[in-house]
Parts: C-alpha cells; sequence; structure tokens
C-alpha cells in the first residue's frame, strides 16, 4: 500500500513540475494619471467655474426652438443610432451568458433505438433489438479560482462601454444636428452677400457701359465691368449651392428624405456658447465624457480578461451527475433493474499544451495593453481638444473685434461716397467701388460669427455635450491598473 501511495505522489510531483506556466507573462500597458497632465499655462486667463460642464439639453442655449425640434427629431429618428443600440444589445446578451455559466447546467433526454448486431459477431444470436433510454444530467464547475466570475465581470465591462457608446452616438448627433444648422444659417447669408454683390456689380457695368458711350471709358473697364459680373453670378450660384448642401446634411441627419430639408425655415443668428471651462478639468473630464468612460470601461473588462486567461493553467474541479434507465427489447424502461446512474467530482490539469495556454494570456495582455492605449490617447486628445477649441474661441473673438472694426469703416466710407455722389462731387460708380469692400467686411463678419457658434458647439461636445452617468451603473476606477503576474 505505501508503494502504491509513494508511486502516485511521485507521478502526481512529476506532473506537477510539468504543468503550463504563466510565470513571466504580463501586460506593459500603463494609464496615464490625469493629473500629470498639466495645463494651468494653457487654461490661463479663461474663465473657470464649477458649473461650467453643458447640460444634457445645451443646444436649447443658442437660441432656437427649430433647432430645439431638429435635434429632438434627429434623436428619434436617425437610423445610424439603431447600429449602436444594437450593439448593446449584443453586448448585454454576452454578459447574459457569461452569467449563465457560472451555475450548474442540467440537460434531459430520451430516445427510442434499433439495431442489429452484425451476424459475424453472434452467429445465430445476431437479431434486431430496440433500445429505449431516457437520462438526466448535472454538471457544475466549482470556479475555484475565480475564472468564470472575471469571465461575467469582463462581459459587464464590456456591455457598460457599448451602453456608453451608443450614448456618446446621440451625443455625438446632437452636435453634428447643430454645427450642420450653423452652416445652413451661414450658407442663407452668404446667399445674401452674394446677390448683394451681383446687383452691384450689374450697376457698376450699367454706368461702365454708359461711360463708354460717352466716350468717358474704353473698353477695357466694360470688359472688367463684364469678368466682374460674372464671378458674381458664380458666387451667386456656389451660395445657393451651399444652402441646398446644407439642408441635404440635416435631411440626412434628420434621418429623412431630402424633401425634409427643404421645409426647413430660415436660422436666426444663433448666440454662441459662454467661455468657461471646470474648475478641476483633467481629472472631472473622465466622468463628463463619453469616450473616456467607455475606454475605461475596456481597460477594467481587458484586465479581468487576463484574469481568465491566467486561472486556465490552474487545476479545475467539477461536479456531474448522470442518472437514467434503459432497457432493450419489449422491456419496461421504468422498472427498477433498468435504472442506472454515476456521480462523482472530476479533476481536471493542463500538463503540457505546446504553449496554447500561454499564447491566449500573451493575447490578453496585447488587448489589454490595447485597451490602455487607446483610454489614454484619448484622454490626451480630450484633454488637448478642449484647450484648442477654447484658444481658437478666443483667437475669433480677437479676429471679430478687428473684423467690426474695418466694417465700421467701410460702413462710414459708403455712407460718404453717398453723400459725395448725392452733393454732386463723387460719381456713383465711385460709390459702389466703396460698396464693394463693405459688402466684403459684411461676408467676414458673417463668416467669424458662424465660425464662432461652431466652435462653441464643438467646445460643448469637447467637455461631454452633456453626458451623465446612468443611476445605478458604477463607474469604472478613475486609474485603471495593469494586472501583473
Amino acid at each position: 500500500m505505501r508503494l502504491q501511495l509513494l508511486a502516485a505522489a511521485t507521478v502526481l510531483t512529476f506532473a506537477l513540475a510539468g504543468c503550463v506556466s504563466s510565470g513571466g507573462v504580463h501586460p506593459d500597458g500603463t494609464p496615464i494619471d490625469p493629473a500629470t497632465l498639466k495645463t494651468q499655462r494653457s487654461l490661463a486667463g479663461v474663465n473657470v467655474s464649477p458649473a461650467a460642464w453643458p447640460a444634457t439639453d445645451w443646444w436649447t442655449g443658442l437660441g432656437d426652438t427649430q433647432l430645439d425640434t431638429l435635434i429632438a427629431e434627429a434623436l428619434k429618428d436617425n437610423p445610424g443610432l439603431g447600429i449602436a443600440d444594437a450593439r448593446a444589445r449584443a453586448a448585454q446578451a454576452e454578459a447574459g451568458v457569461a452569467d449563465a455559466a457560472r451555475g450548474p447546467s442540467v440537460n434531459g433526454g430520451a430516445a427510442v433505438a434499433g439495431a442489429r448486431p452484425p451476424a459475424a459477431l453472434l452467429g445465430d444470436k445476431a437479431h434486431f433489438e430496440m433500445a429505449k433510454y431516457g437520462y438526466a444530467s448535472f454538471k457544475w464547475d466549482l470556479d475555484l479560482w475565480g475564472g468564470k466570475r472575471a469571465a461575467w465581470e469582463a462581459a459587464v465591462g464590456q456591455a457598460h462601454a457599448a451602453e456608453v457608446d451608443a450614448r456618446a452616438a446621440r451625443i455625438e448627433l446632437s452636435g453634428n444636428v447643430a454645427r450642420a444648422y450653423v452652416q445652413l444659417g451661414y450658407a442663407f447669408i452668404q446667399q445674401d452677400l452674394a446677390a448683394g454683390e451681383l446687383q452691384r456689380a450689374s450697376q457698376s457695368r450699367e454706368l461702365t457701359r454708359q461711360r463708354v458711350a460717352g466716350g468717358i471709358d474704353n473698353q477695357i473697364q466694360l470688359k472688367q465691368s463684364d469678368a466682374e459680373v460674372a464671378t458674381a453670378e458664380e458666387d451667386a450660384a456656389l451660395a445657393k449651392r451651399a444652402v441646398d448642401a446644407a439642408r441635404s446634411s440635416l435631411s440626412v441627419l434628420l434621418g429623412k428624405g431630402p424633401d425634409r430639408g427643404l421645409e426647413i425655415a430660415r436660422p436666426q443668428l444663433l448666440k454662441p456658447a459662454e467661455l468657461a471651462v471646470p474648475t478641476h478639468l483633467p481629472v472631472d473630464l473622465l466622468g463628463h465624457r463619453a469616450d473616456l468612460v467607455a475606454a475605461r470601461w475596456r481597460v477594467e473588462a481587458s484586465a479581468k480578461d487576463i484574469k481568465v486567461a491566467k486561472t486556465e493553467f490552474m487545476p479545475n474541479i467539477s461536479i456531474g451527475a448522470l442518472a437514467g434507465v434503459i432497457s432493450m427489447g419489449g422491456g419496461n424502461p421504468l422498472t427498477l433493474p433498468s435504472r442506472f446512474y454515476q456521480f462523482g467530482p472530476s479533476l481536471s490539469l493542463p500538463i503540457f499544451d505546446g504553449g496554447k495556454l500561454r499564447a491566449n494570456l500573451s493575447g490578453k495582455d496585447a488587448q489589454y495593453d490595447l485597451a490602455v492605449a487607446q483610454y489614454n490617447q484619448t484622454l490626451v486628445g480630450a484633454l488637448n481638444q478642449v484647450a484648442d477649441e477654447l484658444s481658437a474661441l478666443q483667437s475669433v473673438q480677437d479676429q471679430l473685434a478687428a473684423q467690426q472694426r474695418a466694417q465700421d469703416a467701410a460702413q462710414q466710407a459708403w455712407e460718404l461716397a453717398l453723400q459725395r455722389y448725392k452733393a454732386g462731387i463723387g460719381s456713383y460708380l465711385e460709390a459702389l467701388v466703396v460698396r464693394q469692400q463693405l459688402l466684403t467686411a459684411n461676408r467676414g463678419i458673417a463668416a467669424l460669427q458662424a465660425k464662432q457658434v461652431d466652435l462653441s458647439v464643438q467646445l460643448i461636445q469637447a467637455l461631454g455635450g452633456g453626458f451623465q452617468p446612468q443611476a445605478g451603473v458604477p463607474m469604472p476606477s478613475p486609474s485603471p491598473h495593469s494586472s501583473r503576474s
């Protein structure tokens, strides 16, 4: 008996010594601590307020009720949102499958089968037999090392990330509708200015034609006037096309046909958002941007996947049971002698697999490093996006101030030119040349005002677009960390 125990112990020792190991395999990615990303100099001079985070209905602050209606319509009918919603439901279903795998499984079945053994085996005893049987089975993996729980937690993390992605799609859609609406308003202003320039150029050509007929000017001036009219007609056509393109873009975002865009009235002049940032931007941004929250969930899920891969190196114990009845020929399968059953635990231990488990763990480590790199990239990009939008907005404000001075000067020059014309000192042709400068200044003002509103919308998106964590859904840890073996 002692010899048998010694032999068994020896075999077990060699088996354990030869088991595959996860030693030396670990991820390398390290998430960036947002507190280490400096913003003090870049955000110096910017208004700071704890309440600077956008509201969930931030677009109402732009001051156009038609825009409010369009965004509500887009959030209801845009077909692209169905893609994100379907992915979220699929991820939730995967989490349900992983959760179900943690519990025991019970199966059952019954069948009737007939067979005739070969005569070469049984000779004259070979004849057709009917077999009737039924069974029920039970199996439960004990999950001693928490691998199944980790798999479920990883699936839940991926489901949370997919849910946040679906919300991010709605935030992006609302911003895109607002920006397209800004472009539509700007296109209408361009159309007005192009029409004004065409009118000015046509009047200038007619006056030049009269002066050529009177011998005051020559054909060179007339041809120059013809070129100005042609250019103005081209600009008018381009402006009309810009209106049509903006209407078409809105139709797509609303999930409707092209005729829906034709029903949109001319937008009002929108008000840009206030220039302010939250007090603790780098850290607080983690909970206010959907893409960052989703990236953090994926880091968490990848860390759980590593734990699952590590538990596959460990021995596993499962409990199984099987019971049933069987009878041959015309016997009754429900009688006592027809019953059979078995019950007992089973142990499995990976000893040699050609490196499959280590390769699988290396793959999970790489997936973790990828998730961390994407998180880091998203964090750095988000923070720099906020700073860049703020810088761009400040620049546009400075440009607007300068352009406003240019417009004021052009307006005064136009008024003086008209006064000179009415007083008989100057010609109307000279006044029309001055008016061209005024139209150019007005075009610059319109472009900068549209850009200012567009940048304010982009800043709102950079600050999360009003994203708020769902009640009852835990947030991933603020500083995800790698899991090393």
